[in-house]
Order: structure tokens, then sequence, then C-alpha cells
């Protein structure tokens, strides 16, 4: 039994290309286990430099010199940075205070609902299981409510966390775009020279992740735009903030939409009840759900390596719980990271 295990370690390991591939794996998922929650402002200074490195190359394609389109393209994404803080911010804090003070209104309509049910179908619910599920559902509401008071008393952290977001981010950025190319070749220079498949790994991820970047981008901002306009049509409460929540929630493939569909559907039942203004809000947002699966995210992601739903989702779930935020946003690059070793190993290391 041992035998067998040492002559495949020795076949896939003999070759030193495999051997500073796999220490840069585990250094790589090391770095998340230990320091996955220090490193946030990078993390985040990288998804941004993704986002902003293809205008800059664009503007070099065109004959701007380098210095100039980093100033131009990181003067816009200042201003579209204060656009946020200052305009969209102020709004969406606004509705999310409108909103916990109508949930002790919508919990009340809810038992009204729930005790006309024993009537219409006694053979299916009986007051004493209607009386049971209200006390529940006030305990639920008592208990969220003070989670959520705890969370507004610890508002100074996360105020202090957001500040050095703020001003480290942005410099983050700056620096990224700036010296792109000193940074690469520095870190060129501590490889040994043996990183071919590692570099072949790289370039693929390197793409994916670009290309995942991007596409994330315009996914959250169009569908975001597209259901806001949807719900302001109607008069839908709290558009702005169901509109984030849609935006947001396509960051989790499949399991977003489903969640944040709950919200959408409790908002629109409260406010119009069973009526076409009811059903209409939920088939534009259907219909905006199916455009973005079918229409939207095979347009935005055609270039980045097809994975089947379920390594998708175990992704998520893995990297989530792995590293929370971060984990759920790289989940596709990662799942791809590990597609492309898996792809490129066996051929290297047989090769050796």
């Amino acid at each position: 039994m041992i035998e067998p295990v040492r002559h495949w370690f020795r076949r896939r390991f003999s070759d030193p290309q495999v051997v500073i591939l796999t220490t840069f794996l585990v250094v790589f998922f090391a770095v998340i286990v230990l320091f996955g929650g220090w490193i946030g402002p990078v993390l985040a200074a990288v998804v941004f430099a993704y986002l902003l490195d293809y205008p800059v190359e664009l503007g070099m394609k065109l004959g701007v010199p380098r210095w100039l389109a980093v100033s131009l393209v990181f003067i816009v994404f200042l201003a579209l940075l204060a656009a946020v803080l200052f305009g969209l911010l102020p709004i969406l804090s606004h509705q999310i205070s409108q909103f916990f003070t109508s949930i002790p209104m919508m919990v009340d309509e809810g038992q009204k609902l729930l005790m006309t049910l024993p009537a219409q179908y006694p053979e299916l619910i009986s007051v004493e299981q209607v009386n049971e599920l209200s006390t529940a559902i006030r305990r639920s509401m008592t208990e969220f409510g003070q989670s959520a008071l705890s969370q507004t008393l610890s508002w100074i952290p996360g105020l202090v966390t957001l500040l050095i977001y703020l001003i480290l981010v942005p410099l983050l950025v700056l620096f990224m775009l700036k010296d792109k190319q000193e940074l690469l070749r520095w870190f060129k220079g501590l490889l040994p020279r043996e990183y071919g498949l590692s570099l072949k790994v790289w370039n693929n991820v390197d793409d994916q992740i670009a290309n995942y970047v991007r596409g994330k981008f315009w996914e959250i901002l169009i569908v975001g735009v597209a259901t806001w306009v949807g719900f302001a049509v109607f008069g839908l409460e709290y558009a702005v903030l169901l509109a984030a929540l849609v935006g947001i929630s396509v960051l989790v493939p499949y399991i977003g939409a489903t969640v944040v569909t709950i919200p959408v559907a409790i908002v629109a039942f409260f406010q119009f009840g069973w009526t076409a203004e009811f059903a209409w809000v939920m088939g534009i947002y259907a219909v905006i759900q199916a455009l973005d699966g079918n229409l939207l995210v095979p347009l935005l992601f055609s270039e980045v390596v097809n994975l089947h739903p379920i390594a998708i989702i175990v992704a998520v779930l893995f990297f989530g719980g792995l590293w929370g935020f971060w984990g759920v946003f790289f989940a596709i690059p990662l799942a791809t990271l590990v597609k492309a070793v898996m792809d490129a190993w066996p051929r290297e290391a047989q090769s050796a």
C-alpha cells in the first residue's frame, strides 16, 4: 500500500516546476486562511485595479501616455466613489432605517392574514397552530431587532474600518496602476528559474480574473439599475434598497437570486396585497432575473472558463465558508485556478 503511494509521489513531484507550483498554492491558501481578514483593503484595491486597468490599456493603445491615462482614469474613479458615498449611501441608509421601522407593522399585518387561514382552510391549519406560528414570528423579530441594535451600537469600529478603506484602497489602486510593470518585474525577480508551469497557470487565471471582475461590475450595475427602474415605475417602496440587494445578489450565482426574492416579495405584498400591481412587480423581477441568467451572463462572461453549476455552488460554499465575503466574490476565479492546475498538472508532470 505504501509503495504505490511513494511511487506516485516520486513521479508527480520529480519535476521542480511541479514542486514550485505546489509551494505557491500552499502559501496562497495559507495566506487566505491565516490572514484573509487582514488583507481586505489589498483585495479591494486588486479588484478595482483589475477593473481600471482595462481603460488605462485602452488609452495607451490610442496613444495616450500611461501616466496621463492612469491620472484620468483615477480621477474618474475618485469622482464615482464620491458619488456613491455622498449620493447613493445616504439614500440606502434612509431606506434601511424606514424598513426597520416598518417591520412591526408588517408583522401585525402578517398575523392578521394568518388568523384568516383557519376559517378558510380548517382541515389544513388550526387556530392553535396559527398562535404558535405568530409567537414564533414575534420571537424571531425580537431577536432580529436585538441583533440589529447590537450591530448599530458597534458602529464606531465599522466607521474606523470604513475610513481605513477609504484612505488605503484609493492609494493602493493608484500605485498598482501606476507601477504595474515595476511590481510585476519585482515579483518575477523573486521567483526561481523553473516557474514555467506556475506562469502558465497564472496567465490563464489572470485573464479569467480580469474578465470576471469586469463582467461582475457591469452585471451588478445593469441588473441593479434595471431593477430600480422597474420597481420605481410602480412606486414600490424601498426601490433603491431592493435594487441594491438584487444587484449584489449576482455575486452569489443561483443562491443569491433565490434569497433576494424573499424581501422583494414581502415588500411588494405588504404594499400592494394580492393585486395586479403585485403581479406586475414580481413579473418584472422575474424577467430581469431571466434576462440576466440567459442573456447578460453569457454575453459578459463569454471569455471566462465554463464551470459546471455544481462546481460553482460548491466553490461558493467552500471558499465563502473559508474566506467570508471575499471567498464568495472570488469563488469562480478560485475554482478556475483549481481547474487550471488540474488541467496543467498531469501533462507537465508526466512529461518530466
